[in-house]
């Protein structure tokens, strides 16, 4: 009998993203794979090409941090999935639940909490997002992706794996980047990249400047779904609504990326060693999480960054002049950094709840995290 597994997580796709990569992992060890999320969030359209993996849809409600009379009716939706979770889990009878956060996932981790189920949780930001807040207490496992987070909530449910990274992204080639770009060797070149969510401000910005980057950059730009301006043409400029297969080669070639803060993001430039301008998405419930982890990373001396309340064509096109100019100060601070085995360890940490054998220690101590 195959050993069962629940994913959940959603509502942006640095809540999905992590699961992405388990997935395939979970594949290769003929675990049945299941993901509930919501009706029409990210997650569904994210996991949908996994055809390994069942999907659930649920009753979902926003957890927002300010005064809403959506936040009244919300409340019946949320009830609503928890017994849907409940159920569902009652009858698929997982033999763990792995969250990677999200509004989506707090009726899962109490329907799963209802059913006895274990339940790891996994905290892709420094300070913990609201869903994670609330579903702390019913978790067994806690991991984060930043050291100082398990340092903050320490205890020993608490556990610093680091990042879960596609280590497709390491495979990539410069030469195929320049070729599907049609660049060269003479420039360097620039990669913006706005997120799935927060991709707006960036593309007006880039718009009103883009004159004045391809003087000194190469610029490839990753638009975001929907938002691609097909008017919006000259030499030396390459945009994309999205990319998949194509981004370890467009990151390979960069020499600097403009980014929003997400997590996932953020700790795959910093694998890669790229020198980073940080542009931390200010709307919605992540504001404090992204403009938090940009900090973080500006003071560990790994990126620059611009806040957007701050941003003017002037001050953009001085924050990536100066990042490029002084690139060799970050790489050399990201090759200091201690990545880890992320993914590994989270996989060791599924597998023990579920009743494997673990394989690996966790910080060289496989007493570490206990799970009851």
């Amino acid at each position: 009998m195959s050993t069962t597994i629940v994913f959940t997580g959603g509502g942006s796709a640095g809540h999905v993203s992590g699961n992405l990569v388990l997935i395939p992992r979970c594949s290769e060890e003929n675990w049945d794979i299941h993901y509930i999320g919501s009706e029409d969030g990210i997650e569904r359209k994210l996991t949908a090409e996994y055809k390994e993996v069942t999907y659930h849809p649920i009753s979902t409600g926003k957890l927002r941090r300010y005064l809403s009379w959506e936040n009244v009716t919300d409340v019946f939706k949320v009830v609503r999935g928890i017994f849907q979770s409940y159920r569902l889990i009652r009858k698929l009878k997982p033999d763990v639940i792995f969250s990677k956060g999200g509004f989506v996932s707090v009726p899962v981790v109490l329907g799963a909490k209802l059913n006895k189920v274990p339940i790891i949780i996994h905290e892709p930001d420094l300070n913990l997002g609201l869903a994670n807040r609330i579903s702390r207490p019913f978790a067994q496992i806690m991991c984060t992706t930043f050291r100082e987070t398990a340092q903050r909530y320490n205890s020993p449910k608490t556990v610093y794996v680091g990042p879960i990274l596609k280590e497709e992204l390491k495979l990539g080639s410069m030469l195929r980047g320049f070729i599907s770009c049609g660049f060269t060797s003479d420039k360097p070149v620039l990669l913006i990249m706005g997120g799935s969510q927060g991709a707006h401000r960036i593309n007006q910005m880039v718009k009103s400047v883009l004159s004045e980057l391809v003087e000194n950059f190469q610029v490839v730009h990753i638009c975001g779904k929907g938002k691609l301006d097909h008017t919006l043409s000259m030499p030396g400029y390459k945009s994309y609504e999205f990319v998949t297969k194509e981004l370890p080669d467009l990151l390979a070639m960069a020499d600097i990326v403009v980014s929003r803060a997400g997590s996932g993001s953020i700790m795959e430039l910093l694998s890669l060693q790229k020198p980073m301008l940080l542009i931390p998405h200010i709307q919605g419930g992540n504001r404090s999480g992204q403009q938090v982890n940009a900090q973080n990373f500006q003071q560990q001396g790994f990126a620059d960054v611009l806040l957007e309340e701050q941003m003017t064509s002037q001050s953009f096109l001085k924050a990536i002049k100066q990042l490029y100019k002084n690139r060799t100060k970050y790489i050399d601070r990201m090759k200091e950094h201690e990545h880890g085995e992320g993914t590994d360890k989270v996989m060791d940490l599924i597998r023990r709840a579920s009743g494997h054998e673990i394989r690996t220690t966790i910080d060289g101590n496989p007493n570490k995290a206990h799970i009851h």
